[in-house]
């Protein structure tokens, strides 16, 4: 007679192996190597080396670009890598521009450098907490507020702009303390930035734009600090440009694309 957990027990003699979970090396490596350039960029912003800070910050973007690219294309997704690349989106864009802007410049406001500084990198984690809710039903095509590499581009580009031209810090502290709010509250915002997702990367493309990615490589060589940091600005801005067209054309402006039935997450897709 058989009581129903017999089958739970394997038979007398026979060897059950537990599988093992195991991790995708590769996209998590590039994981491990953004989470690296966001730790050495805090590292040399205490040293005073704000050159190589906003270029530890900017090499974590790169390398963040590609985990995700990596882990599709070798269909080495897995949960593990999202939660590794949120924690370690967190310190590279979250934590690691709030901390570099108050030791080049908002330290010598007092409590409100910190404060902004504060302001930034809570905005980073709530930025990413409802990036990670909504996940399922934001349309592909576009972000649901400032991205947070973005934002960082923002931070850090300014600083390592005003490195290169010897500007001192306190001489625009205050332009400081605008970018970092800026940046933080426009990440939490509703405004739609592109997503750059649908552009197929195995897709062919004409030979022109092999050839306009050349030059916009040389366009960036001419002077990066600039360069880069104009083309940030130019994406941070068009968010709210997107958003105001959608107003005045009537077009639905929230990127939600379904609705939840999950009550107590409703604020949250509007």
């Amino acid at each position: 007679m058989h009581d129903g957990h017999e089958d739970e027990f394997p038979a007398e003699g026979v060897v059950v192996r537990k599988r093992r979970k195991g991790i995708y090396i590769l996209p998590n490596l590039f994981t491990l190597a953004a989470l690296f350039g966001g730790f050495y960029s805090v590292v040399m912003a205490m040293n005073g080396r704000f050159d190589l800070a906003g270029f530890g910050v900017l090499s974590a973007m790169v390398l963040d670009s590609l985990d995700g690219r990596v882990a599709r294309m070798t269909n080495t997704q897995s949960a593990f890598g999202e939660q590794m690349d949120s924690l370690s989106d967190m310190v590279s864009f979250g934590a690691a521009p709030g901390l570099i802007a108050y030791e080049w410049a908002l330290k010598g406001l007092g409590r409100w450098g910190w404060i902004a500084a504060f302001v930034y990198c809570s905005c980073a984690a709530l930025r990413l907490a409802r990036f990670n809710v909504n996940t399922g039903v934001v349309d592909k095509r576009y972000f649901q507020g400032l991205p947070s590499p973005a934002a960082a581009a923002l931070v850090v580009g300014f600083i390592w702009l005003m490195d290169d031209y010897q500007v001192k810090p306190y001489d625009v502290v205050w332009i400081m303390f605008a970018v970092a709010l800026f940046a933080g509250l426009t990440m939490v915002t509703n405004v739609p930035f592109y997503s750059f997702k649908d552009i197929q990367m195995k897709k062919t493309v004409p030979f022109v734009v092999i050839v306009l990615i050349a030059l916009g490589f040389a366009f960036i060589a001419i002077h990066p600090p600039v360069v880069l940091f104009g083309v940030f600005v130019i994406y941070g801005l068009s968010g709210y440009v997107v958003y105001g067209w959608r107003k005045y054309k009537g077009i639905r402006t929230s990127m939600i694309s379904t609705s939840t039935d999950e009550p107590e997450e409703s604020g949250l897709h509007r």
